[in-house]
C-alpha cells in the first residue's frame, strides 16, 4: 500500500470529550483535500478514557491511527513523535479544540505542495478574525512582540496550533528544538527562521475555546522560555 499524501496530528491529554468533535470534523475535512490520508491521535498520558476511544474510532475507520504514550511526554515531544511517525512527507497539526477554523485547512496543507517548508496560521495578520477575552488577546499580542523584538523573529503569530511542514525537514529541525511542551510551537519556527526555511505565514479564523485561560505563571513561564532560547542561540550557538 502507497504512503498517504497528508498525515494530520492532533495532540491530545485529556481531551475524550473535544474528541467526539475533532475526529469526524477532521475525516470530513481531510477527505475534500485528499483521499490519501491519515489522521494520527498522539495521546500524551491521557487518564480520561481518550486512548480508549481513540482505539474504538480507529477499528471501525483504518485512515485512523492512535499513537499513546503511558507516561505524559509534553505537547512538543508528543508532536515530534508523531511526525517520526507519520507516513506521509506532508504532516500538519492542529488543537483538538478546533479552535482555528477547519475552513484554512486547505491553504495549510496547500502551502507545503507548494513548495514551503513550514506553514502557519496567523491571528496577528491583517484579515485575521479572532473571538478571544481581552486578556488573553493583550497576553498573546505582548509575548509575540517578546519573541520578535528579542529573538529576531519576522513572524507575527508564534503560538497559533495550525502549522504544516514537510516531514523531512521537520524532522531535521527538531533535533535542535530543547522545548517539550507548550514552547515547542515558537522555538521550532525560530529556528527555522535562522535556518533559511520558506515560511509561510496567512491569516486565520480563529475562536477561543470553553474553558481556555491564561494564568500568571504561564505568562512567565513563556517569557523565560523566550530568554532561554537567547542565550541557547546566542551564547551556547545550539
Amino acid at each position: 500500500m502507497s504512503n498517504p499524501a497528508i498525515s494530520a496530528v492532533i495532540p491530545v491529554y485529556n481531551d475524550r470529550k473535544a474528541l467526539e468533535r475533532a475526529i469526524p470534523r477532521s475525516l470530513q475535512c481531510l477527505s475534500a483535500i485528499s483521499p490519501d490520508f491519515e489522521l494520527i491521535i498522539a495521546e500524551d498520558g491521557s487518564t480520561d478514557g481518550s486512548a480508549d476511544f481513540v482505539s474504538e474510532y480507529a477499528a471501525k475507520d483504518g485512515r485512523i491511527r492512535l499513537l499513546h504514550s503511558d507516561a505524559r511526554l509534553g505537547r512538543g515531544a508528543a508532536l515530534n513523535r508523531a511526525f517520526a511517525d507519520a507516513k506521509a512527507a506532508v504532516v500538519c497539526y492542529y488543537d483538538v479544540d478546533l479552535a482555528t477554523d477547519m475552513r484554512h485547512l486547505k491553504e495549510l496543507v496547500g502551502a507545503i505542495e507548494d513548495g514551503y517548508d513550514i506553514s502557519t496560521g496567523s491571528r496577528l495578520l491583517s484579515g485575521s478574525r479572532i473571538k478571544r477575552t481581552e486578556g488573553r488577546e493583550l497576553a498573546s499580542r505582548g509575548y509575540n512582540f517578546l519573541v520578535r523584538s528579542v529573538l529576531g523573529s519576522r513572524l507575527h503569530d508564534h503560538q497559533c496550533g495550525f502549522k504544516a511542514f514537510r516531514r523531512d525537514r521537520v524532522i531535521e529541525l527538531s533535533g535542535s528544538v530543547r522545548a517539550i511542551h507548550w514552547f515547542w510551537d515558537t522555538e521550532i519556527l525560530v529556528r527555522a527562521e535562522r535556518a533559511g526555511y520558506r515560511i509561510k505565514e496567512f491569516p486565520v479564523h480563529w475562536e477561543q475555546g470553553a474553558g481556555t485561560t491564561v494564568r500568571k505563571s504561564d505568562v512567565i513561564g513563556m517569557g523565560l522560555a523566550v530568554l532561554r532560547l537567547w542565550w541557547q542561540l546566542h551564547v551556547e550557538k545550539t
